[in-house]
């Protein structure tokens, strides 16, 4: 424990959170016992429907459930199963909102109320909340952007930009922004998004770019190297020092363009020492299966899920790690907030990502390389760039990544938290 008590109770609402026993989003988690050790008391608003495991933690008509099992309290709000519904899952999320109003003020008769809270966007309704909530309490909140929803609706093209629900989107995005005590995007270009919309005061705007700042994600590093010894997964293919392991690890749905991989296997069939491990499911992996079925790819194993806890000896066992996404899916210009990133950097194995991003750290640290364009033959021929590169080039590009993942360790950007909490309580 800190040496500092600072008996400041700090509440973060973030509707997917987990502790890291229960497969699910573990970024408040890490703050949290984090916080704790500096001194923190922190309480943690999530979902009861666990949205990466298929299943709810509530099954009766409780409001809330509390789980203690982890360091930090973890509240789960009674929410509705949605399974594969796009309805129901946005069905879900106003629930989760509605019912943190409800929640909150039960739970502080029989706790004490807190000093500030933190709302993470995974939507923008428990932002919504938590800046209303704090208003009743008369705290600070800091909402915590991950992702900006609308343009990633306007670029998917589920909604168009200027029609009356995009202009809706954005106007109670604006107030989300400007209501809040403190901004904390987690990709560092994302503050240019309130300048690209002139909301900023130096364009008459009223939104102060002083109040945002950036924290990214990033790596328990203690964690993942006990994990790394301890997990041994049994795997013979992962096992074969022989191979030049190739590995993706993560979700196998579209924005991932998994599919890419494949295609590049495909063109480098001949190379029998190289092979493809990917580990992760998603609603593309049957898909995926058939295509090594019918087109003969022996050079790609499709492991499907695995548990959390053994990513980290994966990570370590592969030859590169391939953080592989859709270039014309997502806008990647601002950077990128992903795990997997700092995951694969702790690994000490060289990465190539299939996009270029902005603010890239495999450019700033030199342990990886970008693809210019997302195309299986840009792959196949980056793939062999690393597997021909020269012995020293290669161990140094794996060390690079490893003194890099130190600046991404929860540890370190607990304290960029700490200061933007302490400026504001």
């Amino acid at each position: 424990m800190g040496v500092n008590k600072t008996n400041k109770n700090i509440w973060i609402f973030h509707h997917y959170a987990t502790p890291p026993n229960i497969n699910g989003f573990t970024r408040p988690y890490n703050f949290g016992v984090n916080l704790m050790d500096n001194g923190y008391n922190v309480t943690v608003f999530a979902a009861s429907y666990l949205h990466l495991a298929n299943e709810n933690l509530i099954n009766d008509k409780s409001l809330y459930i509390i789980n203690k099992d982890s360091e930090i309290p973890f509240v789960f709000i009674n929410t509705p199963s949605y399974g594969n519904s796009y309805l129901k899952r946005i069905i879900n999320m106003g629930v989760y909102y509605k019912r943190l109003f409800k929640v909150t003020k039960k739970y502080v008769e029989n706790h004490q109320k807190p000093d500030l809270i933190i709302a993470s966007s995974p939507h923008p309704l428990a932002m919504v909340a938590g800046i209303k909530i704090a208003k009743k309490f008369k705290i600070p909140c800091i909402c915590e952007v991950r992702d900006l929803w609308p343009e990633v609706f306007f670029m998917e093209g589920i909604v168009k930009e200027e029609s009356i629900l995009g202009k809706l989107l954005l106007r109670r995005e604006h107030w989300i922004y400007k209501e809040a005590d403190a901004i904390i995007f987690l990709k560092e270009g994302d503050y240019t998004y309130i300048i690209d919309n002139k909301w900023d005061v130096d364009q008459g705007g009223d939104i102060d770019p002083g109040k945002c700042y950036y924290i990214n994600n990033g790596v328990d590093i203690e964690n993942f190297y006990r994990q790394m010894n301890n997990n041994i997964l049994d795997d013979p293919d992962l096992n074969n020092d022989k191979m030049f392991n190739v590995v993706y690890t993560g979700a196998i749905r579209p924005m991932n363009n998994v599919g890419n991989i494949l295609d590049a296997a495909s063109l480098l069939k001949d190379y029998n020492d190289i092979q493809f491990l990917i580990y992760g499911d998603g609603n593309q992996l049957e898909d995926l299966k058939q295509r090594v079925i019918n087109e003969k790819l022996i050079n790609v194993k499709l492991k499907g899920y695995v548990n959390k806890k053994y990513i980290p000896y994966i990570l370590s066992r592969s030859s590169v790690n391939l953080l592989n996404y859709s270039q014309s899916k997502y806008n990647w210009s601002r950077g990128n907030s992903s795990n997997k990133l700092f995951e694969y950097m702790a690994s000490g194995k060289p990465i190539i990502s299939t996009v270029k991003m902005g603010y890239c750290p495999l450019e700033k640290y030199k342990c990886g390389l970008s693809l210019e364009k997302d195309t299986p033959e840009e792959l196949a021929k980056t793939i062999l760039k690393i597997y021909n590169m020269p012995e020293e080039t290669y161990i140094e590009m794996g060390q690079n990544g490893k003194v890099g993942a130190r600046d991404f360790d929860y540890k370190v950007l607990t304290q960029k938290l700490i200061s933007i909490i302490e400026d504001l309580i």
